[in-house]
């Protein structure tokens, strides 16, 4: 007597060309769209800012704000505040607003988590 073994059945790969047409990607690409271009934007303009006053306006980032820290110094560490704040507010806005509609494209996959 002599044993088959049968390999797993696998299904066939999604179809992401239809996945990437569907109306369910479109609304997680605009989502997603929604919270990057403005956070990006607000981010590199507020950078380019901190970069343009520490190179024309050397008296105002000298201007001492209390003891030995300027303003400089300050405006330094705030780029490092506002980093940690984007991506904790991407976070947030992630697992409200980009997970359930990406669950919603996974089913449209016929993928279970």
């Amino acid at each position: 007597m002599t044993r088959t073994t049968h390999a797993p059945q696998r299904s066939a790969p999604p179809d992401f060309a239809a996945i990437q047409d569907s109306p369910e990607f479109a609304v997680l690409r605009r989502r997603l769209r929604l919270f990057v271009f403005p956070m990006s934007l607000l981010f590199l303009c507020w950078y380019l800012t901190f970069v343009l006053l520490a190179a024309y306006a050397h008296e105002f980032m000298a201007t001492k704000v209390f003891g030995l820290v300027t303003v400089g110094m300050l405006l330094g560490l705030a780029q490092f505040v506002s980093t940690v704040a984007i991506t904790l507010g991407y976070n947030r806005y992630a697992r409200r607003r980009l997970d359930p509609q990406v669950e919603l494209v996974r089913e449209l996959a016929g993928e279970r988590p």
